[in-house]
């Protein structure tokens, strides 16, 4: 089993999302903080994209840090992700 990794690096964050053909989100109507997503192809009605710079502060704001794996299991690309607390 692959395991998760944790990081707060924004560019390795950013890095992985791209990778995967991601994009950064909120939920619309979540508020100034924000609750973040990452959005992969068609996007969803429920969130909102935001640029890397708003993605981030929100980030930082809420002392969050992004929780991924790299791999499944079986060896393929995974889009397995979560945004977690620092504490």
């Amino acid at each position: 089993m692959s395991s998760a990794r944790q990081t707060t690096d924004h560019d390795e964050i950013r890095r992985w999302i791209e990778e995967r053909d991601g994009m950064p989100t909120r939920v619309k109507d979540s508020g100034e903080g924000g609750i973040l997503r990452v959005d992969f192809g068609k996007p969803e009605e429920t969130l909102e994209k935001v640029e890397w710079e708003e993605f981030f502060r929100i980030f930082e704001k809420n002392d969050l840090a992004f929780l991924h794996q790299d791999k499944t299991a079986d060896g393929k690309l995974s889009r397995f992700s979560k945004f977690v607390s620092r504490s």
